[in-house]
């Protein structure tokens, strides 16, 4: 029986392809027709995104590295990674595949060594960073316990779908980012009607409960599951608040 290559256990399935398919752009019919299927080119690409390897050393069974950098580039410049993921939030939000009650939390990650000697001016540079989104002044790294680190905010849905993201430097709070990513949730409808930008109900950890955040949340009418912190109800009872510990629930 022939065996599957270990580096093409993660590459797409039939299933799988017969859904992102539809939402590739069409092939130009100039110039000469491309050695490489568009099913090649993507499982390369998602296996260099998965292992974080550099691209030089993406396997042999895929297509060269240079043209995968090509694609992955110019899809990353023209937007279509990101319709292609709104396409498959849609697709996800009509079978009912998304559930609105979303989880809101950060996680920080170790900038490489070498990232200490990020240019300053990356527009001035042949090929300038980021893609339709403008890439932070500060390249998204700070100095924070960990050392030279970034830090992603999430907004997930209990599916673990990613539903938006944020990316700032290391040292950055938790708490003054949480509006922004909620801001960003935007999961277009298959038909007729404006994206789904509203959650049904929020939850968080207590990094994320100041009256700031409770305060939007209550203007947008999306419930809070967001445990007080004790100097916080320690405060509210010195000036008087009668009940004690408020519940973490808020409807």
């Amino acid at each position: 029986m022939a065996s599957l290559a270990a580096a093409a256990r993660h590459d797409l399935s039939d299933i799988q392809w017969q859904h992102l398919h539809p939402l590739l752009p069409a092939e130009s019919s100039r110039g000469r027709p491309c050695k490489w299927t568009r099913r090649q080119i993507i499982d390369g690409i998602r296996w260099r995104v998965r292992t974080g390897a550099p691209w030089r050393d993406v396997p042999a069974n895929y297509a060269p590295w240079q043209t995968l950098y090509r694609w992955f580039r110019r899809w990353q410049r023209d937007g279509t990674w990101a319709r292609i993921l709104a396409g498959l939030q849609a697709a996800a939000d009509t079978a009912g595949r998304i559930d609105w009650t979303v989880s809101v939390d950060s996680t920080i990650s170790r900038a490489h060594q070498h990232a200490a000697g990020a240019r300053r001016d990356g527009d001035q540079q042949k090929e300038p960073p980021g893609g339709i989104h403008a890439e932070p002044a500060d390249h998204a790294l700070g100095r924070s316990r960990g050392g030279w680190t970034t830090k992603t905010h999430l907004a997930c849905e209990q599916g673990r779908k990613v539903l938006a993201t944020v990316v700032t430097a290391g040292h950055r709070g938790d708490s003054p980012q949480f509006s922004t990513v909620l801001d960003r949730i935007r999961v277009t409808r298959s038909g007729p009607g404006r994206p789904r930008t509203r959650p049904q109900q929020i939850l968080a950890d207590r990094a994320y409960t100041s009256k700031a955040n409770r305060a939007y949340l209550r203007r947008r009418g999306i419930k809070a599951c967001i445990p007080s912190k004790s100097d916080q109800d320690a405060h509210r009872l010195a000036k008087g608040s009668r009940g004690g510990r408020p519940p973490a629930f808020n409807p």
